[in-house]
């Protein structure tokens, strides 16, 4: 009797093993913004969140832009960095599309922004590397289509509205004025 009962308690047990031991599923989702000119310099950057599949928490962001603005950007190249925007920062400017990535992928977009991270210096250029070129190489990483040959490169809204045109798939987030 009580090695039947064991048995039959089993099948939950057995069940929630599986569960437990399972490999989390990975999904990251990476969400693309631009940041209006007003107080700060325009802006595009993206926004990772999620877990990969060995449990560790993605939360994070990357742009690009020069170490410092100043009137140097608009002569030639300065130096530049990958930065972090703040939270407040993010709070207040434009949420345009999000994308979910595997762990593969995400790891291509760590090495992307590593790339971008230790380019030689000067290595930003208003007309020709600035946080445009940097979400571009994202957007076409990830798989979608932008104009290489687009007017955007220093409008960062118009930019990303351009990739959400030209990426039927692509749902634009609300919240957005056009």
């Amino acid at each position: 009797m009580i090695i039947r009962l064991l048995w039959m308690l089993r099948m939950p047990f057995l069940a929630l093993a599986c569960l437990v031991a399972s490999p989390v599923a990975a999904q990251v989702d990476v969400t693309f913004y631009s940041h209006d000119f007003g107080k700060n310099f325009p802006h595009a950057f993206f926004v990772l969140k999620g877990q990969l599949e060995n449990g560790e928490t993605v939360d994070t962001s990357y742009g690009f832009t020069a170490v410092n603005v100043s009137p140097g950007i608009l002569w030639g190249s300065v130096k530049g960095k990958v930065e972090t925007p703040k939270l407040k920062y993010v709070a207040k400017s434009n949420a345009h599309f999000t994308v979910t990535i595997d762990d593969n992928k995400y790891r291509e977009l760590i090495g992307l922004v590593e790339k971008w991270r230790t380019m030689p210096q000067k290595s930003y250029n208003l007309g020709k590397r600035n946080c445009v070129h940097f979400a571009s190489e994202a957007i076409a990483l990830l798989g979608y289509k932008f104009n290489s040959k687009t007017k955007n490169w220093k409008k960062p809204k118009s930019f990303m509205l351009e990739v959400l045109a030209m990426n039927p798939g692509l749902v634009k987030l609300g919240g957005n004025s056009d």
